[in-house]
């Protein structure tokens, strides 16, 4: 029997230590850390003979050497015990990768992009879901990619390193958000239709140079049948036709902006085709049919219908889907309205280009609530912003320092140091009622690992704590969200 070991206790690992089990491979599941819930993941996985081993590394020493290793998306893939892995010929790959060998006769949309992939992703989903195609969102979003494959795989007699499977009852395509870390470390997905929604600096601190950020991302385009890209991305639109000839490009500034004699583009009102360098213009869907407001969401809108006519999806089932689609949680999602301030949730604006983006989608005067662990990248346009728009900005998390030397130097002072989300909620609410702001907003322009284990968990808490004070119910004080923790998973 062959042996595969799977690091990172969370959703993806458990779902590709279930996946390989079921192939028939003796599983090895291994975390750095340990607490009460991943005892319990513990026990319930050795009922299932899967072998999980918690609070300690990884270690290839000896003869018993797995023949697989598979990696879980947030472990970086150029710590010593893979890069040693690789050495010994023990072949490495990302759970992404595993769920790609097991559903590749299948269709797939692979999203990836600095910022808007999970908007484009939920809405893709969405629109082929209403052309009543069996189409899950995963990945960075919604269900982990082996999960799907678990869904639908059917037990094979051989190991799946042959790679021959039969899939029956299964479903209509694989919608997935596919982050760089995923893309790093998948060798061979090459999805139907590639999506490329924005590209700016993030994740330097584990990709190092831009250069290689951008290579690992277009890694899944080039591997891609038919490719997608956000025209009015400033970085992509240099790389332009130069670098990817055959792409569809959109814009929401009209066929003139179009990069290529093909693509899609916003013209009196409506999302226009045109599918080659002859056909004439159609109007597909107006832009009006959809709920949420501001231009980066009409550049998600046109590369959702972009893929999905490129996959056939006629015109009724876009205009359907996008009249319903109700936004996505933790990107601008409206918590409540408390005395006609609106509280809002931008959590997932964990990078400075993203938090911008948040703040110019809003009504001003804002007040803001940014900070958490902060990450590398230019805050220029960012800090800008803020001066425009924020009547006051607090600050949580361990960025706070920071950015409070960042606000100085750009002559903001209109900040207050709060350190957790339980004080900053009722702090901006009383700074909203003083200064006569509509919004309160959480963009953080940080990752969430100083405080939370992510920033979905960061949204939870900020909605929680929002609904408690619109209800006048007491804030409930949780030592979980106020005190430092762990990243799901180390090795």
């Amino acid at each position: 029997m062959p042996r595969a070991t799977v690091i990172g206790l969370g959703k993806s690992g458990v779902a590709a230590a279930r996946l390989l089990k079921r192939e028939g491979w003796e599983v090895e599941l291994s975390d750095g850390n340990t607490s009460e819930t991943l005892l319990q993941q513990q026990q319930q996985l050795a009922a299932e003979q899967i072998t999980v081993k918690l609070g300690q590394s990884l270690e290839l020493n000896g003869a018993n050497l797995p023949q697989l290793i598979v990696v879980s998306p947030g472990v970086p893939w150029d710590i010593p015990v893979l890069i040693k892995a690789r050495q010994l010929g023990i072949e490495t790959i990302g759970e992404m990768e595993l769920a790609w060998r097991n559903l590749r006769s299948l269709p797939w949309v692979g999203i990836t992009g600095t910022n808007g992939k999970t908007t484009t992703t939920a809405l893709i989903a969405a629109i082929f879901q209403a052309a009543e195609l069996d189409a899950p969102a995963c990945g960075n979003i919604g269900y982990a990619a082996c999960e799907v494959a678990l869904s639908c795989r059917t037990r094979t007699e051989t190991p799946i390193q042959n790679q021959k499977s039969k899939i029956q009852n299964c479903i209509d395509w694989v919608i997935a958000e596919i982050s760089s870390y995923q893309v790093e470390s998948s060798s061979s997905l090459a999805p139907r239709i590639g999506v490329w929604t924005t590209f700016t600096p993030d994740h330097l601190s584990r990709h190092q140079t831009l250069e290689n950020y951008y290579n690992i991302k277009a890694k899944l385009l080039r591997q891609s049948e038919l490719q997608v890209f956000n025209g009015d991305d400033a970085y992509l639109r240099q790389q332009g036709l130069s670098a990817w000839p055959n792409a569809y490009w959109t814009s929401v500034r009209g066929k003139d902006f179009l990069i290529s004699e093909k693509g899609f583009y916003i013209e009196d009102g409506w999302v226009v085709e045109k599918l080659s360098a002859t056909s004439a213009p159609e109007p597909i869907v107006k832009v009006s049919t959809l709920r949420m407001v501001g231009e980066h969401n009409q550049q998600n809108l046109l590369m959702a219908v972009a893929t999905a006519r490129l996959a056939g999806i006629n015109r009724d089932a876009i205009a359907l889907a996008i009249r319903e689609f109700p936004g996505v949680a933790h990107r601008l999602e409206h918590i409540c309205t408390w005395e006609g301030i609106d509280f809002i949730n931008d959590s997932k604006a964990t990078n400075y280009d993203a938090a911008e983006v948040g703040l110019a989608s809003v009504k001003s005067p804002v007040i803001l609530i940014a900070g958490g662990e902060a990450k590398a990248g230019d805050d220029t346009g960012w800090l800008a912003k803020i001066h425009s728009k924020a009547a006051a900005v607090l600050l949580i998390g361990s960025a706070a320092p920071v950015f409070t030397q960042r606000l100085q130097e750009v002559g903001y002072y209109s900040y207050h140091i709060v350190e957790t989300m339980e004080r900053a909620v009722p702090r901006a609410a009383e700074l909203a009622k003083e200064y006569q702001a509509p919004v309160v907003l959480l963009s953080p322009a940080c990752a969430s690992f100083d405080q939370y284990p992510n920033f979905e968990v960061r949204g939870d808490h900020f909605r929680q704590l929002c609904l408690d004070w619109a209800r006048g119910g007491k804030l409930q004080y949780n030592s979980i969200f106020s005190s430092p923790l762990p990243n799901s998973f180390s090795v």
